[in-house]
Parts: C-alpha cells; sequence; structure tokens
C-alpha cells in the first residue's frame, strides 16, 4: 500500500509503534509537541543535522530503503564522533512521495535504527510531509561531551593523522557508475558496503577526546583535500599532506584499475569515508598508534604535519616535491571545492569527476 492510500496519522502511529520503548533519558518521546530529554550533568550538548535528498545523495534504484536510513543516521553519527562525543537523540523530517509503499517506509526506519541502537541513540521525534519530486531526509543528532575537539585547535607543529582507510567509499561509487565485469566479488562486497552503509568512528572519536591527544578533529565526508582545508581554515595553520602515507587499501587500487580510476584521486578528493581526520602533538608517543588499534580495532595513520602560515592545504610526494592535485567536493561549486583552498598532486586525475552519494 502506498503512503497516499495510508494516510499520514496511521503512518505516523505506525512509526511511532516501530521505535519501540523508550529509556529513562526520554522523559517524553514522540506524541507530544516536543521531545522532554535528560542531559548529564558537567557535559555541552552537541546538535549537527544532514539533509538526504534523492538524486543528490543517492538513488532508490540502485540503493535499498534500509540502506538509506543507515546512511542518513550514520553522516550525523561521524559528526558527533569528529568532536569526540557521545550520541544519544535523533529526530527524523521526511518528505515522501506519494506513491512510496508503506512497507519502503517501514525499511527506512529499520535502518535508521538498526545502526542507531549499535550507538545507543533513540529517535524521539520528527515529521512527515509529502514530496512532489522524489525522497528528501532531514535527520538531526543531539550528543554530550565534557570538552569537544574542534577543528580550530590544530598547532605549527602538529602531526596530522587519518583513521582507517581512505577512497573505498568512492570506489563503491566508480563500480556503481561503471559496473566492471572482472572483480573480485569480496573487492565489490566491501566498497558497495562502504559506500551505502558507512561506519562512524564515534568509538575512535570518544576515544581521542577521553585522552586528549587530539587537538583538532573533522570527519572526512567531502574528502581529504577540502576537509583538510576546514581545519587548515578554522585553526590558521598551513597543512601538507605525504601522499605515499596515505592508507590505500589493494581492494581501492584493484577497484581503481578497474574502472580506470586513479586510487590516490578517489582517496583524496572521492569523499563519504567518514573516517576520522586529526591533528596530535609533535611530541605524541609512537606507540599511541598501536594503543589506538588495540583498543578501538581502527588503524590510525600518521600522513603529514601542520605548519605555521597562510591556510594551505599542499600535497607532496615522498620526496618532499609538492605535485598538483584536483578538489574535493562542493555542493554549489563546478570545481568542487568547499574549502577555497589550493590543493596539488601530480597523479592521473579521474575521468569526469562525479558529485558523491550518487548511490
Amino acid at each position: 500500500m502506498s503512503v497516499r492510500e495510508f494516510g499520514e496519522r496511521p503512518l505516523i502511529q505506525r512509526i511511532r509503534r516501530s521505535i519501540g520503548r523508550r529509556s529513562s533519558r526520554v522523559s517524553v518521546g514522540i506524541g507530544d509537541d516536543a521531545a522532554v530529554l535528560t542531559t548529564s550533568p558537567g557535559q555541552c550538548l552537541l546538535a549537527t543535522t544532514d539533509l538526504l535528498i534523492e538524486e543528490v545523495h543517492f538513488r532508490r534504484r540502485s540503493a535499498s530503503p534500509y540502506e538509506i536510513g543507515w546512511k542518513a543516521m550514520a553522516v550525523n553519527l561521524s559528526d558527533i564522533a569528529a568532536m569526540g562525543g557521545v550520541p544519544r537523540y535523533a529526530l527524523i523530517a521526511l518528505a515522501l512521495p506519494p506513491e512510496l509503499s508503506v512497507e519502503e517506509v517501514d525499511d527506512l526506519y529499520r535502518g535508521m535504527t538498526a545502526l542507531a541502537a549499535r550507538h545507543d541513540v533513540e529517535l524521539v521525534g520528527g515529521d512527515t510531509c509529502t514530496s512532489p519530486h522524489g525522497l528528501v531526509l532531514s535527520l538531526t543528532l543531539l550528543g554530550e561531551a565534557s570538552a569537544p575537539v574542534l577543528r580550530s585547535g590544530a598547532r605549527p607543529g602538529d602531526l596530522l593523522a587519518v583513521t582507517g582507510s581512505l577512497g573505498l567509499s568512492a570506489a563503491g561509487l566508480a563500480l556503481l557508475e561503471t559496473s566492471p565485469r572482472e572483480l573480485l566479488p569480496d573487492d565489490r562486497e566491501l566498497a558497495l558496503a562502504a559506500h551505502r552503509r558507512p561506519t562512524p568512528r564515534t568509538r575512535e572519536g570518544q576515544w581521542l577526546q577521553g585522552r586528549g591527544v587530539a587537538h583538532a578533529m573533522i570527519d572526512l565526508s567531502d574528502g581529504l583535500a577540502t576537509d583538510a582545508g576546514h581545519i587548515a581554515t578554522e585553526s590558521g595553520v598551513s597543512v601538507t599532506v605525504r601522499v605515499d602515507r596515505l592508507p590505500i587499501s589493494p581492494a581501492v587500487r584493484r577497484i581503481a584499475e578497474a574502472t580506470g580510476r586513479d586510487p590516490v584521486t578517489l582517496a583524496v578528493t572521492g569523499g563519504e569515508d567518514y573516517e576520522l581526520l586529526l591533528t596530535l602533538a609533535p611530541d605524541s608517543s609512537p606507540e599511541l598508534s598501536r594503543h589506538f588499534l588495540n583498543e578501538t580495532g581502527t588503524p590510525l595513520t600518521m600522513i603529514g604535519e601542520v605548519t605555521a602560515g597562510d591556510p594551505t592545504v599542499k600535497f607532496v610526494d615522498a620526496h618532499g616535491q609538492v605535485v598538483t592535485f584536483g578538489e574535493g567536493f562542493d555542493h554549489f561549486s563546478s570545481s568542487r571545492s568547499r574549502s577555497g583552498l589550493p590543493t596539488s598532486y601530480s597523479g592521473p586525475r579521474a575521468p569526469n569527476p562525479e558529485p558523491r552519494s550518487l548511490s
């Protein structure tokens, strides 16, 4: 049955039932004009929101409602992770095409609530309306942190580090656009999962915040080139990235070869990795990465450094030579750069750069 046939009020009641019981942190949840929530003593309230629009961030013909719901939750969780925060409460506003089935709405919420449950997040409210042009989701997430890690804390002399590996989500998008025949099934599954169901690094962000080792931090949503630029701008520093140190998995390199892409281009400008980019004190112990891996299960790789100077992002090779590079993603600019900062790299550019999130 379509949502047009089912009706708004029955749909809201169906959604409310699907979410289930609320915890003691929620005094009043769905059903009143506003949720009534508790916050922990000594904590700052964090608030973030993301908008996902059909044919801009996803395509329903190649991503399931479950995956769309998952991703809507994941991108917000990643923002809280980048502050070193603990996610708590979510609100979701939906604009639904009238022909969308009630079962598809169910699956959308299953995706959101499945990931929310992993991070102890409760869905406490939202809104629904009709959409004449595709599915639109706007998810707001509230969290807490005692001392949030900001983009503006980088200092000259800091080391630049990144969690996990880079380019896998962009490799997944490349697969959807080209569908190469000769490719290992495991590589395909890994890349498509990274693109459609990203893993927010909340545990990793909390680990870094709790130990006070991260001076500045940001999640990699728009690509390393653009997001490093945000740290440079907000901190008033220059950032240098060593291209030879970038953590690029063998799967990304194989997919890049099969799809006619450059693996470093995927890693630097592809975006949507949702890894954490951070700066650390120059005297950080070499054991830090080992402890981080042992306690979170995620690698931490040193990829560059921060210096004094005008806010710029510079890419260099293993010999320290500056190399030219393309730019990261921007919703409103054909140049794909949100930061507006110069970036560089000498590798071959991917043909016809595509917008992110077209899954």
